[in-house]
């Protein structure tokens, strides 16, 4: 039989306490505690839906006119479909209608928001789960987020400190975080707003994605805070609720590790063996290939399964 490998349990969590790890959250994060044998709902759901089950959503009212799946999964181009068909604001209204909604948090998001410590979380979600784990927790937490659709902000992105009701627009390299005394939420993608919908932004169509793309991988980096490249120095990742089947994701994340190491920065992680780590269900031979590729060590785990085992550490205390 063949073994099965663990993730460093006691490792990750110890990390986590110390601040040495940051976890970058994606679409499966926001879904842990869900049975997934029990369709996803735009009605009456306790948990927001998954990619493929949000691209069949806009699909269905924009009238997407492929039927194959590798066209009505792509929630990327169903979006840019949808845009192009009936407008951006619709999307962003749909988007809403379906987003902004009471979700149940789940246990990931409850434990992050304990940890004494603060952290740097990177979000690739839009829904608003994480930031409500941290207000009922009584954690104080920044929120940055990228404004895919507020042209009028040029190259800066949209800060909340703390408590703030509006956000202070400022370029990336002009940002100044407190590390010590709050946690990071940086919304990559955007977010709905609870609020109001004046603030929502969604990276979603691959027009956005581009863009996105475009302005993270200049010289300047206006997508990225500069203050993130030198805080995740000699720190590991952790990817929870992520696969590496979607291109975007994969120029993501490549770019993400040159643009956070920086100059010489690749030779001292190689130098000092930070490792970082991916947990994903049943990964296929390409994703473990490309985990791989990008020096982070994948484990075939179910999220649900390792939000278990890792709490069983917190309780250790």
């Amino acid at each position: 039989m063949t073994q099965i490998i663990e993730p460093p349990f006691g490792d990750i969590w110890d990390g986590l306490n110390e601040g040495r790890v940051i976890p970058f959250l994606g679409a499966g994060a926001s879904l842990v505690g869900r049975d997934q044998a029990q369709a996803w709902q735009a009605t009456d759901s306790l948990f927001p839906p998954n990619g493929s089950e949000l691209a069949h959503y806009l699909a269905e009212r924009s009238g997407f006119p492929a039927q194959d799946p590798r066209d009505s999964d792509d929630l990327a181009k169903v979006s840019s479909y949808a845009a192009d068909i009936s407008g951006r604001p619709m999307l962003r209204r749909r988007l809403r209608t379906v987003l902004n909604k009471p979700y149940q948090c789940g246990a990931l998001h409850k434990m992050l928001a304990e940890i004494a410590t603060h952290l740097m979380i990177v979000v690739t979600n839009y829904d608003t789960l994480l930031e409500e784990a941290f207000r009922a927790a009584g954690k104080p937490f920044d929120l940055i987020v990228y404004p895919a659709e507020r042209a009028a902000f040029g190259n800066s992105l949209l800060w909340w400190p703390n408590g703030q009701k509006e956000p202070v627009p400022i370029e990336a390299k002009e940002l100044d975080l407190d590390f010590e005394h709050t946690t990071v939420i940086y919304k990559m993608h955007g977010t709905v707003w609870p609020d109001g919908e004046q603030w929502d932004n969604f990276v979603i169509t691959e027009e956005d994605y581009i863009e996105f793309l475009s302005r993270m991988t200049t010289n300047t980096s206006s997508a990225v805070p500069a203050q993130f490249y030198q805080y995740s120095r000699n720190r590991s990742f952790l990817f929870l609720g992520y696969g590496l089947r979607d291109w975007n994701l994969r120029v993501v994340l490549r770019n993400l590790r040159r643009q956070f190491d920086g100059p010489g920065g690749a030779e001292q992680s190689a130098e000092n063996d930070v490792p970082s780590w991916a947990i994903q269900r049943n990964p296929s031979a390409l994703e473990q290939c490309l985990w791989e590729r990008r020096n982070v060590k994948i484990f075939d785990m179910d999220i649900n399964e390792f939000v278990t085992k890792l709490s069983a550490w917190k309780a250790r205390g």
